[in-house]
């Protein structure tokens, strides 16, 4: 399983671990990743995400996963996002052509 979130596309990041006396090796910062159950308004259904601790807030903040996943752009969201998107999309063009 890779250590991508599957909204934002945070992965893995280089740096230096540095030591007392300044000595400088190679360390990986791994993403802070939760297994999370979010709720499509739109859908009424329920999906299960791997996204980081940040994109949990940011999708609070934004109203929800929907709202998110509409604002967000296609290229950071992972296949299985993608395809949640798209149907977001098709109901919601459904709804408004029913309106």
């Amino acid at each position: 399983m890779s250590r991508r979130c599957e909204l934002t596309g945070v992965g893995p990041m280089m740096g230096h671990h540095v030591s007392h006396s300044n000595v400088k090796s190679k360390r990986r910062f791994l993403p802070a990743l939760s297994p999370v159950t979010l709720v499509s308004d739109s859908l009424g259904q329920s999906f299960s995400l791997r996204i980081s601790n940040a994109a949990l807030r940011t999708v609070d903040f934004r109203g929800g996963l929907d709202a998110f996943l509409l604002n967000a752009r296609d290229e950071n969201l992972s296949p299985r996002a993608l395809k949640i998107k798209k149907q977001v999309k098709a109901k919601q063009a459904a709804a408004a052509t029913a309106a």
